[in-house]
């Protein structure tokens, strides 16, 4: 079935069942905080992009206040691999140096974060990215490695807080906020910090109802090697168990360590979905299955 004319072959009881299913979820979240990690494939294949953005658009328009949190990561790996560089990572950080950090705030700043709101724009609702330096202040980040051993990621900060007036001001004139995943220190500098971090730090200053991680994975899974082990609701201790055997690794450690730290700090809750899927936001947001794995304590 084409998804253009699944509404053609619905009866229009199954078409008022969709909206009655909807209505309570409405009623729940109407004025609610929701801060939308938007990376992957949802933000770099234009289909998805459109639907994307527009279930974002939807969520607005009936009285949610989305607040996204972009990342980029593919959009700067291909400005580095037309200047002849190599991305770097440590434990799914970004290793940064003066040189790559400019780079990065070009790409963030004047391509990513402003065609997310000029596509929003487009769509109906009213968006406006602001740098996330302008809301972000860090530190840098002083690592450690497990053998006790100072790691350097360059220019790599750890958010320590934000300025949350422009954000509310424009959440109250029904705007929708696009915000770089970057920061910046009390000498000036500019940090990159990791946008997965970045979106559990804001739904914890902001007082978020819900924090959304759009993946590439089907949720999270207890075999990365079958996308049908989808977990449903996973716990601290389940997660600290698959990062034991290797299945939780890389860049999903970040991920998984931001979900519970934001719940720990009052968010309600935590949805890791696979951004591939179309709808997905609207699938488990507004039904009563939902489609995602939720983080739990």
């Amino acid at each position: 079935m084409k998804e253009g004319n699944f509404a053609e072959e619905l009866t229009p009881e199954q078409k008022v069942s969709i909206f009655l299913e909807a209505l309570p979820y409405v009623q729940k979240f109407r004025e609610g905080i929701f801060v939308i990690k938007y990376g992957g494939a949802a933000m770099e294949d234009p289909l998805l992009v459109e639907k994307t953005l527009r279930d974002i658009v939807l969520l607005e328009a009936v009285g949610i206040n989305p607040l996204i949190i972009h990342g980029g990561g593919e959009f700067i790996n291909r400005a580095m691999k037309k200047k002849g560089l190599s991305p770097r990572f440590v434990n799914g950080i970004r290793v940064t140096d003066k040189e790559l950090i400019s780079l990065i705030e070009e790409v963030l700043s004047k391509e990513v974060g402003p065609r997310i709101a000029q596509k929003i724009n487009e769509y109906g609702a009213k968006a406006v990215f602001i740098p996330g330096q302008e809301i972000f202040w860090a530190e840098r980040w002083k690592a450690v490695s497990e053998e006790g051993i100072p790691m350097d990621y360059g220019y790599v900060g750890t958010i320590v807080g934000a300025d949350l007036q422009p954000l509310l001001k424009l959440l109250h004139g029904q705007f929708i906020a696009v915000v770089s995943p970057l920061a910046r220190a009390a000498n000036g500098d500019i940090y990159n910090v990791n946008a997965d971090v970045a979106a559990s730090k804001m739904a914890k200053f902001i007082k978020a109802k819900k924090l959304i991680y759009l993946t590439n994975t089907n949720g999270i899974l207890a075999d990365e090697k079958d996308p049908l082990s989808r977990i449903s609701v996973i716990n601290r201790q389940q997660i600290s168990l698959l990062k034991e055997k290797g299945i939780i690794h890389g860049g999903m450690i970040p991920k998984v360590d931001s979900a519970l730290e934001a719940l720990e700090a009052g968010v309600e809750k935590v949805h890791f979905l696979d951004g591939r899927m179309p709808h997905a936001l609207l699938l488990e947001i507004f039904t009563d299955k939902g489609i995602g794995t939720e983080i739990v304590l």
